[in-house]
């Protein structure tokens, strides 16, 4: 499946915008063109937004095929690259209402992890909300997105490929709810 023109401009300007910069220690240290911290193996900040409804299942969708990390990958979170001079929860708000289209929903922080891959280095901060409104997919950077009971999830991760950083982000969220 080839890459759309809107999907190749939209990935040129993602790997120009500047992107929050830090350490091992999440301490900041400037911001980057998120391209320059993907080819220099420097580390930027995350966030990931598990999106439930109001039965509990979990919003999983499959990224477009113009993303840098994980092309055409099902994710089980929202989420993205926290802007320079951007907070987690602000960057979280905004990457909800851009992918999923929901907007004006509380946002509840679960922790932060440490993720450390090649290419893809980064703080991260996990958040949920509840929202049952319809989904407004982000053409650029979603394909599709379906709800799935929580104990379904692990059957898909097996016959799938699913992003790690966005399974790591719910295992800490699990984690945190005992």
């Amino acid at each position: 499946m080839p890459v759309v023109p809107d999907e190749a401009a939209h990935r040129a300007a993602s790997d120009a915008e500047r992107i929050a910069w830090v350490d091992e220690h999440d301490q900041l240290l400037g911001g980057l063109p998120r391209a320059e911290l993907r080819e220099r193996g420097l580390i930027g900040r995350g966030t990931f937004i598990l999106l439930f409804n109001s039965r509990g299942e979990l919003c999983v969708h499959r990224r477009t095929l113009s993303k840098a990390i994980y092309p055409g990958y099902w994710d089980v979170a929202a989420g993205g690259m926290v802007d320079e001079g951007e907070s987690y929860a602000a960057c979280a708000a905004r990457e909800l209402g851009e992918e999923l289209g929901i907007t004006g929903v509380t946002l509840r922080e679960h922790g932060r992890f440490f993720f450390d891959r090649p290419g893809n280095r980064l703080w991260c901060a996990v958040f949920s909300a509840v929202s049952d409104a319809p989904l407004v997919l982000q053409p650029e950077e979603v394909l599709e997105a379906r709800f799935l009971p929580l104990d379904q999830v692990p059957g898909e991760v097996a016959g799938k490929p699913f992003c790690p950083d966005s399974l790591e982000a719910l295992r800490l969220y699990q984690a945190a709810q005992g």
